[in-house]
């Protein structure tokens, strides 16, 4: 049976309060990807290319190495999170060369 006043102990003890919902902070967008942005980033990617060490990992994701991809981007971008991104960013990248390769091939 449960008491019919608040107990000052447990889990759920003190004051009861509903929470304020506030609205996001514009500080939390930062970083997010617009459809803007997403044009201008592919168009610098598309002048710039790559940088000699997403080049150099780019080999060794063609000859399937990896964990050695990985680490060598871990060491060059600081942490582990950021290395997955990168491996994963520049395996789409491999994947869409061969689709064009493959469909270059094919017209001819």
């Amino acid at each position: 049976m449960p008491l019919p006043f608040e107990y000052a102990r447990g889990l759920s003890k003190g004051h009861k309060v509903t929470k304020t919902k506030f609205k996001p902070r514009h500080g939390a967008r930062k970083g997010c990807i617009t459809k803007h942005n997403k044009f201008i980033r592919d168009i610098v990617r598309e002048i710039v290319g790559f940088a000699p060490y997403e080049r150099r990992c780019m080999e060794f994701l063609k000859v399937s190495r990896e964990k050695r991809a990985l680490k060598f981007l871990k060491k060059r971008l600081g942490t582990h999170l950021r290395a997955k991104r990168k491996r994963e960013e520049l395996q789409k990248v491999i994947l869409q060369q061969r689709k064009a390769a493959a469909a270059s091939a094919a017209a001819h």
